[in-house]
């Protein structure tokens, strides 16, 4: 299992169309990926659940990946968020 912390630097939060980009991606691995806020655990393969977790800009949260291709999903995943 590794994991990084992230800050959502996005004005508009984690909303529908970078979670779709998020989720879409998380697919391609198979390792399990999840997202951490305060005490809301989402399923990064889930759209649903991680909007839910309702981040917001400026909040910080954890985006763990435990598996066989865990360092290419976190190296993956982390750049799509240093990107937006």
């Amino acid at each position: 299992m590794i994991s990084a912390r992230i800050q959502m630097n996005n004005p508009l939060g984690l909303h529908l169309r970078p979670v779709g980009v998020l989720c879409t991606e998380a697919l391609n691995y198979e390792c399990k990926i999840e997202i951490k806020k305060d005490n809301i655990v989402a399923n990064a393969k889930s759209v649903l659940s991680v909007l839910a977790a309702g981040i917001r800009y400026g909040e910080e949260f954890e985006l763990i990946c435990s598996g066989s291709d865990e360092k290419a999903a976190l190296d993956t995943l982390k750049k799509l968020f240093e990107d937006s």
